[in-house]
């Protein structure tokens, strides 16, 4: 199977290019710096200098003709302001979405975030604010699409700690946190399982085995 990843660089995106690459998948990651290209190369993936915050939608197309999947993985990253949140976690999700649908490629795994189901609580703060609110907006024009076979996945507070192979997947799981270990294997097993299609699912640490927690959200 060949799949393209937006945000390649990202610690998510690295983490599931490997495990791809491992298990005999072509990969590739979309990224905007060609500095990170060899730390693609390195992970297995090949790397595709793609800048979707300026990139047309038949530009996009033209990387993306020939896969199976593709996984938009891409963040405006800590640090960035609220505009980027807009132009990043929506707005380049949306053109990603419609890239794949130019190029004819129905499976699309969209990472959002918990919580992007709710109005942000009053005192949050106003940049993650507005992460949640693109989050929310790129989730509802992704899902009101019948061209993709569409997954949306909703991990709670990532951490850099090592995955314990075990999660806890369902249309609601409460607040918690989760390994982006965890979060690249719940990805890769889930472009396995067509059954997850048209599916929200949150994503926390928890006691069940990977695989058969994707199977379990699967019915």
């Amino acid at each position: 199977m060949r799949i393209v990843i937006a945000g390649g660089h990202g610690k998510i995106a690295q983490r599931l290019e490997r495990l791809l690459s491992a298990r005999g998948d072509t990969v590739a990651g979309i990224i905007r710096n060609p500095d990170h290209a060899e730390d693609l190369r390195a992970g297995g993936a090949d790397p595709i200098v793609c800048d979707l915050e300026r990139a047309s939608v038949e530009e996009v197309a033209g990387h993306l003709r020939g896969a199976d999947a593709v996984v938009f993985a891409a963040g405006a990253g800590a640090g960035s302001g609220a505009g980027r949140k807009w132009t990043v976690d929506h707005a380049s999700a949306v053109l990603f979405a419609d890239a794949a649908e130019r190029a004819g490629i129905r499976r699309y795994l969209l990472v959002s975030s918990m919580g992007a189901d709710t109005e942000p609580a009053p005192g949050t703060d106003p940049v993650f604010a507005e992460y949640l609110r693109a989050k929310s907006a790129a989730d509802d024009d992704i899902r009101r699409r019948s061209g993709l076979d569409w997954t949306v996945l909703r991990p709670g507070h990532l951490t850099d700690q090592p995955g314990t192979g075990h999660v806890t997947l369902a249309d609601r799981t409460g607040q918690g946190s989760v390994p982006r270990d965890d979060v690249a294997a719940v990805l890769a097993a889930l472009l396995d399982e067509p059954r997850t299609v048209g599916r929200t699912l949150e994503l926390t640490g928890g006691p069940v085995p990977i695989a058969e927690a994707v199977r379990a959200a699967a019915h």
